[in-house]
């Protein structure tokens, strides 16, 4: 998909004004990612015979992995969710809240979550879009759908198109994504707006399909075309409760265009991953430059001639039974007619700078200077490095500000979805907590000590500590520690009557 044509074509047809330039820069840094630019990428070499080559770069696509290693430092799987009330709990995160069952296990939540992380890193904008399948509506707007099931798309920037923005909050969003539908593939087109039917504020939600030809030309064009069996045309949600919730990184953007739109955390580090793979594609040529070479005197080599009439010259390793050839009126012990050449590999040097960009790169994404060590052949990341963690301290606690609003909206519609539309006994208001990992600042145990240690001395409610440890709702953490307590007590006077006997 052509999102840039794309864009032209809804901006003549429905009216809309979308930059459609922003967009090229989501391209830009999808390539980056993807670890492969041709204007960079690909380097010009004249062989022996004047004509000119091309081959690509090496390189170490450190843009994908700066993405990866956000997305495993913000997002992974000791991140949960805890909720107060226990049959919501229940029934998105499981029983027990274990993250064991629940709808988040039914769809994957948090496996694509992490990729939606990745993406959103990757491409400056993430989006969870929630739908339901077997939804029911009657004049056009839901109504009581018990067998309807939640779904999730996770959609980058490029699929995001933001129409109105209010107080930098988007509140009115298409998205469009590429699908397949019996072997055609198809351009599908949803529309979330916030509108007043008969005095209520709630969401339409209008589904399209589009066909294209010629999307990779500026002649491109596109036709509506019937929706899927089951796919509703246009329906009101009667609420405000947005189903969809939006995720940038948490960086000012310094890009002009793009409203509602974030910027790859790794936009400013572009000639930063320039130097890594210039680095390293100058370490890998001179290893591969870098094998024996033997200079012989033309006298030494022999000669012959093909059947096309044209002399070629054989080495003596190339000949093994002329090895050894004097040539007449020269003594071998005089000046050498053949020497050898070692190439020195560079390897300190080449490997400094390496070193050096690495360190460069790995600042400027915000994962401090020394986030990529090689010591031995083997990569420690900060997680080892005890040195220079705090620049990706403060900025992974700046990231999980977007993150957990994300999450916190999401999961606030499907409750919501839950309630009124499959009719679960849940509570969209219940309070909800969501617990990350910060192994980055300490490790698990430890922060358990530390926990522990504050419940036993006051400093926080023994419950807290059952639902941030063993991930219980809040109802079942306080029962949990209720018959802990009466446990104790039983105890207690049972060893004081038998010492009194």
């Amino acid at each position: 998909m052509n999102i840039t044509n794309f864009i032209k074509y809804l901006n003549e047809t429905k009216k809309w004004n979308i930059q459609g330039k922003y967009y090229t820069y989501i391209d830009q840094w999808r390539a980056w990612w993807q670890g492969f630019t041709p204007e960079f990428h690909t380097i010009r070499e004249i062989g022996l015979d004047g004509e000119t080559r091309t081959r690509e770069m090496y390189r170490m696509r450190m843009p994908k992995r700066a993405c990866e290693d956000w997305a495993s430092l913000l997002l992974n799987d000791k991140t949960f969710a805890c909720i107060s009330d226990k049959n919501s709990s229940d029934w998105l995160i499981g029983p027990e809240g274990q993250q064991t069952g629940g709808i988040l296990r039914q769809i994957d939540f948090w496996t694509r979550a992490n990729e939606l992380v990745e993406l959103t890193m990757r491409s400056g904008t993430g989006a969870f879009v929630m739908s339901l399948d077997n939804l029911k509506v009657e004049k056009g707007a839901v109504v009581k759908s018990p067998d309807a099931v939640i779904c999730m798309d996770y959609d980058p920037a490029e699929c995001i198109l933001p129409l109105t923005i209010r107080h930098g909050r988007v509140v009115d969003v298409a998205f469009a994504s590429e699908v397949t539908i019996g072997g055609n593939s198809c351009i599908y087109l949803q529309t979330h707006q916030l509108i007043t039917v008969k005095g209520v504020r709630q969401y339409r939600i209008t589904n399209e399909y589009f066909t294209s030809k010629d999307e990779e030309k500026e002649t491109a064009s596109y036709a509506p075309t019937a929706l899927p069996d089951g796919v509703i045309g246009t329906f009101t949600t009667g609420s405000d409760v947005p189903w969809f919730a939006i995720i940038t990184p948490n960086v000012v953007k310094n890009i002009s265009g793009g409203p509602g739109l974030g910027m790859a955390v790794f936009a400013e580090a572009l000639d930063q991953a320039k130097q890594c793979d210039a680095a390293f594609d100058n370490y890998h040529r001179d290893i591969f430059l870098g094998g024996k070479k033997v200079f012989y005197n033309k006298r030494l080599l022999n000669s012959y001639i093909d059947k096309d009439g044209k002399e070629h010259f054989a080495t003596p390793d190339d000949v093994r039974q002329s090895l050894f050839v004097h040539a007449p009126g020269n003594d071998p012990d005089d000046e050498p007619d053949w020497h050898e050449y070692n190439p020195d590999l560079r390897v300190d040097d080449n490997s400094k700078a390496v070193q050096d960009a690495l360190d460069y790169f790995s600042f400027k994404v915000g994962l401090g200077t020394h986030h990529y060590q090689f010591s031995a052949g083997n990569i420690a990341t900060a997680t080892q490095y005890n040195g220079d963690r705090q620049d990706m301290v403060q900025h992974a606690n700046k990231h999980q500000i977007k993150i957990e609003a994300a999450l916190l909206q999401i999961f606030k519609a499907m409750l919501w979805a839950g309630k009124v539309i499959m009719g679960q006994p849940v509570n969209p208001d219940a309070q909800i907590t969501i617990n990350f990992d910060d192994r980055y600042i300490a490790d698990a145990d430890t922060r358990r000590k530390w926990d522990q240690e504050d419940a036993l001395n006051g400093f926080l409610p023994k419950y807290r500590y059952n639902m941030e440890w063993r991930g219980m709702s809040e109802q079942d953490a306080k029962k949990a520690v209720t018959e802990a307590s009466n446990e104790s007590g039983i105890n207690e006077r049972l060893q004081f009557e038998s010492g009194d006997a």
